[in-house]
């Protein structure tokens, strides 16, 4: 194998633990630990806020420290810090603990996106289908949260869900710093040749006005899609709990359905990566937001096998959603600063994600998951109007390196 083609494989590997440890508190919270403990869902959710906050807080520091010093150093410090972070917080016990350990694991799970993606993109002409690839692959670890949670829960309790994948995590990170020695020189004069295709980046050519403006949609719709994309991740294991009734009776069974809709849905990466290299990435957008704005309506009162059937559909459009702001970036920005505007769109994404688990929990205990999802009905309108307004300039298919 390659080593560009093995780099891209640890890479996919990154994406996929980073949302995976992320989001094993949701389904702990959902399945086990509201028993254990005493407390209600909407009371333990909100300890889930700081991993959060420093998700989105630190993705800044880790883009700069990135472009400053190593992208390849970072992400060595991302494998084996979030999954010592995880295995520590299996000793917790009590609620301040437990956040304590979430937000050392946000904080290492920071250094992912800003650094990932901008390696992810870095050299390539065409870069829709591999962000897609690679966010199917974190769409996975989405999925795996509650599908491998559930099953540890059941067969070995709460704590394991955390050990075992922090455990497999640093074992990779010591996999990836055996791949960086051997391959030291070769990295050297990819290092050069990297920094050659950043003098000669072309980015588009607008006017001020005009990246203002596309700017501007970008950092709206990342906002209002942060707040999407956490509510629907973190509370669908507990909304298939409540309404696909004796469809799922168990952990492994309610964490097996969630699994089932987060790997179908990240079909939709796969397809508007596809269509991003090819046709105008203003409609791919325009659909992706009303297919949301649509399913999340319909959502509401929804149980049983329609409820799974329409959490499927715009689970879709929400993993769709996904690589579009990543494509137009890499479009506009040139190579050597890349990793700190990354940093600064997920420093937004996972900032109103962070503000999205309290509103949950809130929600949730006056008025219930519909109320949610009108919420979630009206976020996705205004993605749709934003986009709208998104400049020609911007619909154009050919990226940059």
């Amino acid at each position: 194998m390659k080593r560009r083609q093995l780099e891209f494989l640890f890479l996919n590997v990154g994406h996929f633990f980073d949302h995976l440890i992320i989001l094993i508190f949701s389904a702990v919270a959902a399945l086990a630990l509201a028993r254990e403990w005493g407390m209600g869902y909407a009371q333990l959710i909100p300890y889930a806020t700081p991993g959060f906050v420093a998700f989105g807080l630190f993705a800044v520091p880790a883009g700069w420290l990135a472009d400053k010093w190593s992208r390849e150093g970072m992400m060595l410090v991302f494998f084996i810090g979030i999954g010592i972070a995880a295995v520590l917080t299996a000793f917790a016990d009590t609620p301040l603990q437990i956040g304590l350990g979430l937000f050392i694991i946000g904080m290492f799970g920071a250094i992912y996106h800003p650094v990932g993606l901008a390696m992810v993109v870095q050299g390539r002409t065409k870069t829709g289908m591999p962000l897609a690839v690679n966010g199917v692959f974190g769409n996975l670890g989405v999925g795996c949260a509650a599908l491998i949670t559930g099953f540890l829960i059941d067969q070995t309790g709460w704590r394991s869900a955390f050990v075992w994948p922090g455990a497999a995590c640093v074992a990779i990170g010591f996999a990836y710093a055996l791949f960086l020695s051997t391959t030291h020189q070769s990295r050297g004069s990819a290092e050069k040749v990297g920094a050659g295709q950043a003098k000669s980046d072309q980015m588009l050519q607008v006017s001020r006005p005009v990246l203002i403006r596309i700017f501007a949609v970008i950092f709206f719709s990342t906002a209002v899609g942060g707040l999407v994309f956490q509510s629907t991740t973190f509370s669908l294991p507990k909304v298939f709990d409540e309404r696909l009734g004796e469809l799922a009776v168990t952990a492994t069974s309610v964490g097996g359905f969630a699994f089932v809709v987060f790997a179908l849905a990240s079909v939709g990466q796969i397809i508007v990566g596809y269509l991003l290299d090819r046709v105008s990435l203003k409609l791919v957008f325009l659909i992706v937001a009303a297919i949301q704005t649509v399913f999340f309506a319909l959502m509401v009162g929804a149980t049983g096998s329609v409820a799974l059937a329409v959490g499927a559909v715009f689970m879709l459009a929400v993993f769709g959603q996904i690589p579009i702001n990543d494509v137009l970036l890499g479009r506009i920005t040139r190579s050597e600063w890349r990793s700190r505007v990354f940093g600064f769109r997920y420093i937004v994404t996972f900032s109103v994600s962070a503000s999205s688990i309290p509103l949950i929990a809130w929600i949730y205990a006056f008025w219930g998951f519909d109320a949610l999802f009108w919420v979630l009905t009206v976020a996705a309108l205004t993605i749709l109007v934003a986009v709208a307004l998104l400049p020609a300039a911007a619909a154009q298919t050919k990226s940059v390196a």
